[in-house]
């Protein structure tokens, strides 16, 4: 006697195509938080946080409208799309309300802040998405899973660096690097001593600024371009040298600093180091033969109360530069790269960065955005094959304290690639934005390596 094919067990059956429908979308999530992680921070001409919470959203209402009927009519699919979109239209009201927030004395623009709120929403909407195709037990496995693989997976693409730090004592200063130190002394105590406070309330110590910058970069035999530009009723100016490139001269690569201070202090790390280590290299490379164009810029207006604003001279710079559709390739943000310390706990960290990097101030810190990590992973690499200094570096988002507060962040605004070098400034220098912050607190011998190091760094990426 014959017994009929159970449909349930049939090849091709209802439960066979469900279950390959499921493990189909499942996928579809897997693939959309890849690249989620890899792109969350690209802006896409769209508000970052806004623009990865619809996408999730839209992802949702998919998978939702892809279950059999009979399980839409069980669950509430739509109470979590109308949380998020209550959700959104309060971000919206608290960034109209409240259009900057401060954070260590640095007023930040709400919508920087509140990329954040895209991080949650996002992946709220892909746990409930998965959840969606899952009952228990296998729901909390799938989840489980999918958060365990984006902690391990998110984790090393945000602290993997190619090469090794150098560890140990450092090597004997090179005859080179002791002239470095000479020059690298000088004109930090040009600027933070003889100089001092300099920025839009000292317009008069500013524009000495500017001048001693023009006289050591012609001297050097460079043409220096002044972009001038107004901001609260005050003129100023970028400053900067052109080392030409040859086979591929209309690719840029930037390196630069800002030459203002904070007010009421005389900037001797903040930023007369940056500003003496773009000096440095200016001479270092005025005879170089390099296949890209490499600009060395200096800005005005980085400092409060500018810091985030049109003002910023970084601000006005890249905004000429995307009007002119100019092809900058990669941009260094010099910044307060002077002060280092051996003991145990001098250095600190905004979470989670704190249970991943050493607690000792020693090296010199790469830090760029998800979009800039092929820019930071190719620099940090070329920093390690070209100076025994140690060197540590970080892809991690804007939002987190202290990654987007210098001039690479208008580079970022612009969809250009930029990157961060710095000591870690008020993560480790006891003196930031006091009236401490002089020229005898900085070490003139390890600024002198890195110095070296960023030869190397500029050569690499100018090919």
């Amino acid at each position: 006697m014959k017994h009929p094919a159970n449909p349930e067990i049939r090849a091709g059956g209802p439960d066979v195509k469900r279950l390959t429908g499921r493990l189909a979308l499942t996928a579809g999530w897997a693939l959309a938080l890849a690249v989620f992680f890899r792109w969350w921070d690209v802006k896409l001409h769209f508000p970052g946080w806004l623009f990865w919470t619809t996408v999730f959203a839209a992802l949702y209402v998919g998978t939702a409208l892809a279950l059999p009927a009979g399980e839409r009519g069980r669950r509430r699919l739509w109470r979590p799309v109308a949380l998020w979109a209550g959700l959104v239209l309060l971000a919206f009201g608290l960034q109209a309300a409240i259009p900057a927030v401060t954070v260590r004395h640095r007023a930040l623009p709400t919508a920087l802040v509140l990329d954040v709120v895209d991080v949650v929403l996002a992946l709220w909407a892909a746990g409930r998405g998965l959840a969606l195709l899952w009952e228990p037990p296998l729901r909390w496995a799938v989840v489980g899973g999918a958060i365990g693989l984006l902690v391990v997976g998110g984790t090393a693409f945000m602290v993997y660096m190619p090469g090794a730090s150098h560890a140990g004592l450092l090597p004997p200063a090179s005859a080179q690097e002791t002239a470095f130190r000479a020059r690298l002394e000088q004109h930090v105590r040009a600027l933070a001593g003889t100089i001092g406070e300099r920025n839009s309330a000292t317009p008069e110590a500013l524009e000495r600024t500017a001048l001693y910058l023009e006289g050591v970069l012609a001297e050097l035999g460079y043409n220096v371009a002044a972009q001038e530009f107004d901001a609260g009723g005050q003129r100023f100016r970028n400053l900067e040298v052109t080392v030409p490139g040859a086979s591929r001269a209309e690719e840029i690569v930037i390196v630069g600093a800002h030459y203002d201070c904070a007010p009421g202090v005389p900037g001797a790390n903040d930023n007369g180091s940056g500003v003496a280590a773009v000096l440095e290299l200016a001479r270092l490379l005025q005879d170089a033969r390099l296949a890209r164009t490499v600009r060395l810029v200096l800005f005005p207006n980085e400092e409060p109360p500018h810091f985030y604003s049109d003002a910023m001279g970084s601000r006005q710079y890249v905004r000429r530069a995307a009007a002119a559709h100019e092809r900058i390739v990669a941009m260094l943000s010099i910044e307060t790269i002077g002060y280092y310390a051996d003991a145990p706990g001098s250095q600190q960290y905004p979470f989670p960065f704190n249970l991943l990097y050493p607690d000792r101030g020693d090296f010199i810190a790469f830090v760029g955005n998800f979009a800039s990590h092929r820019v930071l992973r190719r620099s940090i690499g070329a920093f390690r094959r070209s100076a025994a200094f140690p060197s540590q570096g970080a892809v991690a988002p804007a939002w987190i304290p202290g990654v987007s507060w210098s001039d690479h962040a208008s580079f970022w605004l612009r969809g250009y690639r930029a990157i961060m070098i710095s000591d870690t400034a008020p993560y480790r220098y006891p003196h930031y934005h006091t009236e401490d912050d002089t020229p005898d607190k900085l070490d003139y011998d390890r600024m002198a390596r890195v110095v070296t190091g960023l030869v190397g760094v500029v050569r690499e990426l100018a090919g």
